[in-house]
Parts: C-alpha cells; structure tokens; sequence
C-alpha cells in the first residue's frame, strides 16, 4: 500500500504536536517534512514527546517542499502567514489542509485559481471536530423552523482572531435556509458598543476569550415560549484529529477549493 507522505507547518504548535502524532498513528500516512521557527533541526518526534521520527524541523517552507516532498501539507499557523504560505504548497503542485483560520473571501478566491493552474487540492476548515461540524449542520436544519438565532463562542485566551471561523461558518449556513425576518422598527440603544454582538446579515455572533478555555461554541435558537440551545464543546485538541486524518486522506483526491470539512462528510448514508 502506497503511503500518503504528510508534512506539518507550525509543527511545535498546540495543534501542530497533536497532528504530528496523529499522523504517525495512522498505517497508511507517513510523516516526511516539519517545518517551525522553533528547535530546528531537531527531530520532530523528540520535540512532540514520541519516539524519533527520523524528520527534522526545517524553519524554511520551500525547502522542505524541494527536500521532502510531500503529498499533503498540514498548515497549523498563523492569520498572518497563512495566506503566503498556503500559496507557497499549492505553487510547488502539493495539496494543503489549512486548520488556521483568518483567510479573507478574496484570498480563498485567489487560492482557489491557483489550486485550479496547479491541478491540487486545498481545503479550508474552520473546524475539524466531528462533532462541531454536526452542531453547524443541526444549526443549518433549525435554522428553517426557528429564524431568530445568537451565536456565541468561546476560546482560549491566546486565539487571536475573532469572531471564530466556526461561528462564521455556522451564520453562513443559517443565512443560506432561513427565511428573511421582518424590520424591526425598535430603536436599540447600545450603552457600550458592540454590546449585542457583530452582526453577520443577521445573526448577532459574540466572542468570549478566557484562560482555561479549548474551543466551543452555542447556537440559541428563540421561538414563541421556548429557546433551543445547540452547544458543542472540544474539551482538548485530541478531539481535531480524526477530522484532520479524514481531511489529509480525501484531499489527495480533489482539485481546487473545498471550504468546510462537511463537504467531504456523507450525510446521507
């Protein structure tokens, strides 16, 4: 059997460690490339706390994708580099798997050419958690029976963007089935701004950051006499890995774009 040969970017990051062990659990996966800033030319599997790997940390990109060859980059960043070097792995004719988030509309336009020219994949996941992907398309299906929906999420205090891609993802696929709600002509008076939350074509999304905190999300749903709360909750980040293992196996298989890991889920089956 033929191994998928994965490299991580940002792999002595929180979710770097984890999916670098992950990949080293899995049969048909084999770990060739590790890039970060940190511990470089140390062996990946000795930095992460398993056993050697034989892969050493390279603080350059483009020469682990000459050196190593990867099928498949796993991109754990930063907001701010996430764009070049998400460009960097399509331009050398390998397929990426981007965990961070911070891309804007004209940037995933632009990776979505570029995955095209070069004939690869790239997906873009807000989420990798099985579950959290499951509250999105529960929230999706409420959506049509309950219009009026708050978001709030909550992560950890060292998450720089906000709101979360998850919480943006989620008001995206409410605002594609629910039905437009009426003006309302109440004149709301914020006595602090932004107290109720930004507002994406409706849905009022709030962001809590605190020590202690992973990832979780609420999605309040209010009807007549009654409220539906659609909670998920990743209580350590264990819980990304078996979606970024799906994520890594299916994308060998796609060319362009795919925004979401539930396009590669069957929900009907």
């Amino acid at each position: 059997m033929k191994k998928i040969k994965v490299a991580v970017s940002g792999a002595n990051g929180k979710m770097g460690r984890e999916v670098v062990k992950a990949v080293t659990g899995e049969n048909n996966l084999l770990l060739v490339g590790a890039v970060d800033r940190k511990f470089v030319g140390q062996d990946i599997g000795d930095v992460v706390g398993i056993k050697p790997t034989g892969v050493l940390i390279k603080d350059d990109l483009k020469e682990m994708l000459i050196s190593c060859q990867p099928d498949v980059v796993v991109d754990f960043t930063f907001p701010g580099i996430v764009f070049e070097n998400s460009k960097t792995i399509l331009a050398s004719g390998t397929h990426v798997v981007v965990g961070t988030t911070g891309l804007m509309e004209n940037q995933l336009k632009e990776l979505e050419i570029l995955a095209k020219e070069k004939g690869v994949g790239i997906l873009v996941a807000p989420n990798f958690a099985l579950g959290a992907i499951l509250m999105m398309k529960f929230s999706q299906m409420a959506a049509k029976f309950l219009p009026h929906v708050e978001i709030i999420e909550f992560h950890h205090d060292g998450k720089l963007d906000s709101p979360s891609g998850t919480a943006i993802k989620t008001a995206q696929l409410i605002n594609e089935v629910r039905e437009s709600l009426p003006p309302d002509g109440r004149q709301f008076y914020e006595k602090v701004i932004h107290a109720r939350g930004a507002d994406l074509e409706g849905v009022k999304l709030h962001s809590v950051r605190l020590p202690g905190m992973v990832a979780h999300q609420e999605v309040i749903f209010g009807g007549q006499g009654q409220f539906l709360t659609i909670r998920h909750d990743s209580i350590n980040r264990e819980s990304f890995m078996p979606g970024v293992i799906m994520a890594i196996n299916k994308i060998t298989g796609t060319t362009g774009l795919i925004y979401g890991l539930e396009k590669l889920m069957n929900f009907d089956n």
